[in-house]
């Protein structure tokens, strides 16, 4: 099958070229970088600023600290001594506090984080860098989704990175305390609720997490699709952790989700681009099938690893797919957790930029305006 999708081929870098990609391209005299990340407990949260900043490259800072009810003590204290290591490391910086709910607990942080990125002032700035690491799914998803769409109008800087600091051991130490609402993240409603789509056939591409149980249970009951292809990291990082969490899941496999053993979506945990090439097939193959029976539309819900979750991004991106979540009411952290995380798998994704040939394959909604 012939395609043209926007990020295939694409810039990318794993493991230690990362490391190596920051020190040779921001170290020229022509960069410029504006770095957004989060300022909140996780011990992820400025290893990529502090990276940047030994290059001595130009920059500033806006520091993204969500907030949600009652938080723990111990979280606020980590909280409170990345920011003085993500201030140490750009100087010139903003702190944006991010309300995640409304006092009815209806989420808005997503739609927050995007105003305060709407009224920043790009000039000079050459790049933008945003890291993942230390921001929730639904705060850096309209962030990203905000930038490409700015990109595309000229009138935000040309290049986009997106890093993320990749530690499975970390993540199975932090503990989401599941909220009650589930929705669709800001930005990323797509076709779902489009009076044409609702006679449409239902896919859910939920991405399984350990301790995920009850947020995806919930998913599954506000999506109610017709068919389910849960994600599973194959390779990973953890030869066993496909294993562990189809065994984690196997009453949803088997009753609740109805889920056939080839029905099984694989994806590897350390390649964004691997997810993303995997759900823009599906979406494909899908397509034709149902066109003369109401149509399909397929529903995202990256609820564990984050580099995983880059890639349903940028699928959801290039096709313009709904993406349903549930939003963290809060979060416990194993306590034997060091101060400082040990040495992560990094990420790069050069989501937009002048290293692409002109014109890009468009996406989808830029498609059907255009029409």
């Amino acid at each position: 099958m012939i395609h043209r999708w926007r990020w295939d081929p694409c810039i990318s870098h794993s493991g230690p070229e990362v490391s190596t990609f920051i020190r040779d391209y921001f170290h020229g005299a022509d960069r410029n970088v504006l770095l957004i990340a989060g300022a909140g407990f996780d011990p992820r949260a400025k290893v990529i600023a502090e990276q940047i900043a030994a290059t001595n490259v130009p920059r500033r800072g806006i520091f993204m600290r969500e907030n949600r009810p009652n938080p723990a003590g111990p979280l606020v204290s980590r909280a409170s001594g990345n920011i003085e290591g993500l201030a140490s490391a750009f100087p010139v910086h903003e702190i944006a506090q991010i309300q995640i709910f409304e006092t009815d607990l209806a989420v808005v942080g997503g739609r927050n984080a995007a105003k305060v990125v709407a009224r920043q002032n790009f000039n000079g700035v050459t790049d933008v860098v945003i890291d993942v690491s230390a921001l929730s799914v639904g705060t850096s998803f309209p962030i990203i989704r905000l930038f490409v769409e700015l990109i595309a109008k000229g009138l935000a800087p040309a290049n986009l990175h997106l890093f993320v600091a990749h530690d499975p051991v970390l993540d199975a130490a932090i503990t989401p305390i599941a909220g009650d609402t589930p929705g669709y993240i800001h930005g990323f409603v797509g076709g779902a609720t489009l009076d044409k789509n609702g006679s449409a056939a239902k896919l859910w591409l939920p991405q399984l997490a350990t301790g995920r149980r009850g947020a995806l249970g919930k998913l599954h009951e506000f999506v109610t699709p017709h068919d389910t292809c849960p994600i599973l990291p194959f390779p990973a990082r953890d030869p066993r952790l496909g294993d562990r969490l189809a065994e984690e899941f196997l009453t949803e496999l088997e009753s609740a989700w109805s889920v056939d053993a080839r029905d099984i979506v694989y994806a590897d945990e350390t390649d964004p681009l691997d997810l993303y090439r995997t759900i823009l097939r599906l979406n494909d193959l899908r397509r034709p099938v149902f066109s003369e029976v109401g149509g399909s539309v397929t529903v995202l819900s990256p609820l564990g690893s984050k580099v995983m979750a880059l890639g349903a991004l940028m699928a959801a991106l290039e096709r313009d797919l709904p993406i349903a979540y549930l939003e963290a009411l809060g979060y416990d952290l194993n306590t034997a957790v060091a101060e400082v995380a040990g040495p992560p798998h990094f990420v790069h994704i050069w989501l937009e930029g002048d290293v692409y040939p002109q014109p890009r394959p468009p996406l989808h909604n830029e498609r059907t305006n255009a029409r």
